[in-house]
């Protein structure tokens, strides 16, 4: 499967920050995912599995709000505005 070579005529998004938007939600979505294999794990009384997703949950989370943060400093740069509950801070 190959990737195609759209770069933003049909989406009107560069394919860079398509793909920065595409990490967030994923990374977000994963952690969210974990929580119902965290729970599968504790209801199997499985401690090590349950601590493996968890530490896959934080990371998750983790590469979620570093790639919110980015996206937020490269929106500020390109001149749209932000509401100020979706701006990085630092």
């Amino acid at each position: 499967m190959g990737k195609t070579s759209e770069t933003g005529i049909i989406t009107g998004t560069r394919d860079k920050d398509y793909n920065l938007i595409w990490f967030v939600e994923a990374s977000l979505d994963n952690a969210l995912r974990l929580d119902t294999f965290i729970a599968d794990a504790e209801r199997d009384a499985d401690t090590e599995l349950a601590d493996f997703f968890r530490r896959a949950q934080t990371e998750s989370r983790t590469g979620g709000e570093l790639g919110k943060q980015l996206l937020a400093t490269r929106l500020q740069g390109s001149g749209i505005p932000i509401a100020p509950e979706n701006r990085a801070e630092g």
